[in-house]
């Protein structure tokens, strides 16, 4: 097996800085890739990421992999304490969560589609409000008369409810209820 060798003790300390720096400053979860062009020849992304993530344990901000990227989080349990004092997010009404739940466990799926498995029909606005928050995307058009919109879910999405992949969704039988809105942030600008 193949071992990389082990990096200058301060050039791997420039690269933990730098991978701090750049992550802390992106708007979205930095891949390892996009990392990788700013460190240091000789260090490697992943094993930047992995002691950034260990230094970070147990801080009030830990380092989280999301959307195949990774980003600075409040950890779980400071969380209660700093809600009281953080602006509420927007929230989504049930039938946009419904609306995207379908779209996230069905994708890439047809709006006649969607309408069929939530039992009712589906409004513009609820589709443009999931659009406009860059929750959802067009995937194409369906191989059938009329040809309709496919849909599916965007990397916002996987950021928005801290998912590494569609994978980590709960699987549809340990979904309890949605009737509980989720708060959403808007996306960046």
């Amino acid at each position: 097996m193949d071992t990389l060798p082990e990096p200058d003790p301060a050039v791997f300390e420039h690269a933990l800085r730098v991978a701090e720096a750049l992550i802390f400053a992106s708007d979205r979860p930095v891949k390892p890739e996009r990392l990788q062009m700013a460190l240091p020849m000789g260090t490697h992304a992943p094993a930047v990421l992995t002691a950034l993530q260990a230094r970070c344990a147990g801080r009030p901000v830990e380092l989280v992999e999301i959307a195949g990227g990774f980003v600075f989080r409040t950890a779980l349990d400071l969380a209660p304490a700093i809600t009281r004092v953080v602006e509420v997010p927007r929230r989504l009404p049930r039938v946009a969560m419904e609306t995207l739940a379908i779209i996230a466990y069905h994708q890439p799926v047809t709006r006649p589609e969607i309408e069929e498995i939530r039992g009712a029909t589906l409004s513009q606005s609820t589709l443009d409000q999931l659009l406009d928050m860059s929750l959802v995307t067009g995937r194409g058009k369906k191989e059938v008369p009329g040809r309709p919109t496919l849909w599916g879910t965007t990397p916002r999405f996987l950021e928005q409810f801290g998912l590494k992949s569609l994978g980590d969704l709960p699987r549809r039988e340990e979904l309890v209820s949605v009737e509980a809105a989720l708060p959403l942030s808007p996306p960046p600008a």
